[in-house]
């Protein structure tokens, strides 16, 4: 692996085989990662998705055009956001530390507010009185002391922690395209952010956020921070799912205690029986988050990329012996290097032939199932 410096831009002709790569059908950002590294670019990945697929016993995936790519860079800079890579300058550096990191961010607003400490609230949609009260005495905290917001701009504590922080520093992470807010009813809170905070998705223009798109969207808002606060969540709450993503990521995970006899604080009454810091004031999360901060940055995945491996294709027994040992059961990759008796750069091909073909899911830990 090596580094790319600090100063690193990607050209206008890179930034456009990126998009069309991440944008083509069966790549996700952890195959993204896998298939530079493998061929050491994305021009050399895009052009080896056909054969790729092929091997792993399906049709060619769709290929996303250069023509609908350099459609959607005009359209991103005609409306007045970036299409920000990861490792160059304006890319959240935490975010670039979690595993499936999404390779390019689409950034509206003021991208200074994203080198400061992050500090992620969410909590239930359907908000008491109680719970926006605590979530704004934490915000005003929290601003004060320097942190920006994260939130998903949904209906309730994460409304309140946006209004909150509008002036100081407030960043909405959005689950459709920067054109497709939801709830439509939070356009103009949204707008009101961009000042002095800012808005980032990883779809595309004109996507309209889906059920599935709000989970994916969680990893992001915790990815961001330093520590995600749950004000408020049921037992089977769309939070919980961000407490889970921000525990699996190394993020310190809080939550503000409740009545028992509240459903509403059920599921975070249930995080602190978890382990999760019990919050009542913004000393709280800043006691425990400073420290983080003044370690040394740890090492991400900012533009690391592997040099590109020879791109022998695998042999039909090496295939059959890996295949063998996938299951819809998640298993890592060291276990079917050690299973298959066969080389890493074997299994890694076998793997992305078999993604690319729609058959095979990454999981975070290093570990893939078959679809």
């Amino acid at each position: 692996m090596h580094d790319i410096p600090k100063t690193f831009r990607l050209s206008d002709e890179q930034r456009i085989d990126w998009l069309r790569l991440i944008r083509s059908q069966n790549v996700g950002p952890r195959t993204f990662r896998a298939l530079v590294n493998h061929f050491g670019g994305a021009r050399a990945a895009l052009e080896a998705l056909p054969g790729l697929a092929r091997r792993g016993g399906a049709a060619s995936p769709k290929i996303c055009s250069r023509e609908e790519a350099e459609r959607e860079i005009g359209a991103a800079s005609r409306r007045g956001f970036a299409l920000v890579a990861m490792g160059e300058a304006d890319y959240p550096q935490r975010l670039a530390m979690i595993d499936d990191a999404p390779p390019l961010i689409s950034l509206r607003g003021n991208a200074a507010v994203l080198t400061t400490p992050i500090i992620a609230i969410v909590g239930s949609r359907n908000a008491s009185a109680a719970g926006i009260k605590i979530t704004q005495i934490l915000v005003a905290g929290l601003s004060e002391a320097g942190f920006a917001i994260a939130s998903g701009l949904a209906r309730g504590i994460d409304a309140a922690a946006h209004r909150t922080s509008a002036q100081s520093g407030s960043i909405a992470v959005l689950a459709g395209g920067q054109d497709k807010i939801y709830p439509a009813e939070h356009e103009s809170l949204l707008e009101s952010l961009l000042p002095s905070g800012a808005a980032i998705s990883e779809m595309p223009l004109g996507w309209e956020p889906r059920a599935r798109d709000f989970p994916r969207r969680n990893r992001l808002i915790s990815g961001l921070a330093l520590g995600v606060v749950i004000v408020e969540a049921a037992k089977r709450s769309g939070s919980l799912i961000t407490a889970r993503l921000a525990a699996e990521q190394g993020r310190e995970v809080f939550a503000v205690p409740g009545s028992p006899l509240d459903p509403r604080a059920e599921g975070t009454n249930g995080l602190i029986k978890q382990g999760a810091t019990p919050v009542t004031e913004a000393a709280d999360i800043i006691s425990v988050v400073e420290p983080i901060m003044r370690r040394p940055p740890l090492p991400s995945a900012d533009g690391e990329f592997a040099e590109p491996e020879p791109a022998t294709e695998p042999e039909a027994n090496e295939r059959a012996r890996v295949l063998g040992l996938l299951s819809p059961a998640p298993v890592s990759i060291d276990d079917l290097v050690r299973l298959s008796n066969s080389s890493p750069r074997v299994v890694r091909m076998v793997l992305l032939e078999l993604e690319i073909a729609g058959r095979l899911e990454r999981h975070g830990g290093g570990l893939v199932s078959l679809i």
